[in-house]
């Protein structure tokens, strides 16, 4: 095998922290015991017409998968992605993103079940088990959108700033052609949804004593391209005052504020120095690994000739 070729694996599956591997190991464990004793699935995984009393399934059922494609799948976003973001937001952020976005999306997809079961008066929603890390994943996609949106994927020659869009919309398409699309399309919707708000809003900065991400690069509408933002923007600012109480003041540095008091999080600059970061951090570790992954080549090198005498 080629030098490139090494390089190339290693700087994608390589590198994992010691954080990623213990979440990586709770997905596997949570495979195992749904495999082994089934009847766990009525009470780990979200069952919305179980969810009362056993609401500790909203918090469960995010970490249980149910078939090894979904295990393996989850594990390997959770570890890739997961090495990119630790780094920028901490071992501590980084694990109360996972907590908060997997129980807001369980939360939604609950209410959103009851909803459905209210409107079509079919049982099959409040009785269908739906579980998986899905939701967390999209949300990791958001979260490489945020700290580094023109990072190219090796492979797919992608920006980083379109993988939640392009995923969402991959995931719509495949809906139309299969049966259980309801156990894992509001998952993935809510889990970029509710990871959005938080990393715009909520997350905060502890070096810096702000909140959130305010700047252009990071609005709802640069999900979509770019001709469809001037009719997304005037719809994305009546929910996001309605959800969020604030609203964008003319002539204050695109800050956000409320009652005429700017809000924590309103400085962009602050924004891209976040991005800055990210970037920085990410090449920075690829480039770590290129070059372990160059030493390993030479002294294979260097063996072989050995290994021959």
């Amino acid at each position: 095998m080629s030098a490139p070729a090494i390089a190339g694996g290693t700087s994608l599956f390589t590198g994992f922290t010691r954080l990623c591997k213990g979440l990586a190991v709770v997905l596997v464990a949570g495979h195992i015991v749904v495999q082994t004793l089934p009847f766990t699935v009525n009470y780990l995984a979200l069952i919305p017409a179980r969810t009362i009393p056993f609401a500790w399934n909203l918090i469960t059922a995010g970490y249980i998968e149910q078939t090894i494609y979904g295990v393996v799948a989850n594990t390997l976003c959770l570890l890739v992605m997961g090495k990119l973001l630790e780094p920028v937001w901490g071992s501590k952020e980084f694990l109360k993103f996972i907590f908060i976005i997997n129980l807001l999306t369980s939360v939604c997809v609950f209410i959103t079940a009851i909803t459905l079961y209210y409107i079509t008066t079919q049982e099959t929603y409040l009785y269908m088990p739906v579980s998986g890390f899905q939701g967390v994943v999209s949300g990791f996609l958001v979260g490489m959108k945020q700290i580094i949106p023109d990072q190219e994927l090796s492979v797919l020659r992608i920006k980083a700033k379109w993988f939640p869009s392009i995923m969402l919309l991959l995931s719509i398409a495949a809906s139309f052609f299969t049966e259980e699309s309801a156990k894992y399309l509001p998952t993935l919707i809510f889990g970029t949804y509710t990871s959005w708000i938080y990393l715009r809003y909520l997350q905060s900065k502890p070096e810096t004593k702000l909140r959130g991400d305010p700047s252009d690069d990071f609005t709802f509408s640069s999900f979509f391209p770019d001709f469809l933002r001037p009719v997304i923007d005037p719809i994305a600012s009546i929910f996001d005052r309605l959800l969020c109480g604030r609203s964008q003041a003319p002539g204050e540095m695109e800050g956000y504020t409320l009652g005429g008091t700017a809000l924590p999080g309103s400085d962009p600059i602050e924004a891209s120095r976040r991005r800055e970061r990210g970037a920085r951090a990410l090449e920075e570790r690829l480039a770590a690994e290129k070059l372990a992954a160059a030493r390993s080549v030479e002294e294979l090198k260097k063996d072989a000739p050995e290994n021959n005498v």
